[in-house]
């Protein structure tokens, strides 16, 4: 059989324009507030086509890097935030990465058990047969800590991920270890206020907003592979939700 060499196509004109300025932005050569190239000197920077530029500001904007105001030009912003889709099926390290962002995580706690774990979403119960592993992580981008998240892992499904290296991706553990892949995810979002070690945990003072998002997530149909538990920081996160 012949083998079928991979091509690699290069990534559209737009996005390597957004990556230049968003490391510009990273390596603290624009600052807050700083006037990043318009339109018309990207086209002349970049040999692009108006659509392009103008393709590539809307998607630093909409990333939360810069903020345009009519008549004056386009900012970095006080504080970009990350948009976190919930229509699709993809974890905290693609999610950085695609924002621009350098993602790190740190376990913070761990513990195996032998008790079924039941979680009600969106008004339905949902039962994690035991054993199951439960961790504790904090997810960062750029060292900012992100998200706070407690998973419950079946131990079924995914026997002795405990000795996986958990400041890894646990989706890329699923399909690389186990070659299992998540097929549907129902997940419950609520607004919190951030307050006791949660603080403490996110480096912050108090009244910042979080969201706190419950959710099962599935590998077959009715077949539970985890469920989470998390806190996501409101003053940096923004969750888009696209209708079908």
């Amino acid at each position: 059989m012949a083998a079928k060499l991979a091509v690699e196509k290069p990534f559209p004109k737009y996005f390597r324009i957004t990556r230049e300025i968003i490391t510009r932005i990273q390596r603290g050569e624009l600052q807050t507030g700083a006037l990043v190239p318009s339109e018309n000197e990207l086209i002349e920077q970049h040999r692009v086509s108006n659509t392009t530029a103008r393709k590539a500001l809307l998607e630093l904007e909409k990333a939360g890097w810069v903020k345009r105001v009519r008549g004056k030009g386009t900012f970095v912003s006080r504080q970009s935030t990350v948009e976190r889709s919930v229509s699709r099926i993809f974890g905290f390290t693609k999610n950085m990465v695609e924002a621009g962002r350098k993602p790190s995580t740190r376990l913070i706690g761990f513990h195996l058990r032998y008790r079924d774990h039941t979680q009600t979403v969106n008004g339905k119960d949902y039962t994690l047969a035991a054993p199951f592993c439960e961790i504790e992580r904090l997810r960062l981008a750029d060292g900012i800590p992100m998200m706070k998240e407690t998973r419950y892992i079946s131990l079924q499904l995914f026997p002795e991920i405990h000795r996986k290296n958990l400041e890894s991706s646990l989706y890329d553990i699923y399909e690389k270890g186990y070659g299992i892949r998540l097929t549907e995810i129902n997940q419950m979002l609520s607004a919190v206020i951030l307050s006791g070690e949660l603080l403490d945990i996110f480096e912050v003072g108090p009244d910042v907003p979080a969201f706190r998002v419950e959710g099962v997530s599935f590998c077959g149909k009715e077949l539970i592979a985890e469920m989470e538990n998390s806190v996501y920081r409101g003053d940096m996160y923004r969750f888009a939700v696209k209708a079908f």
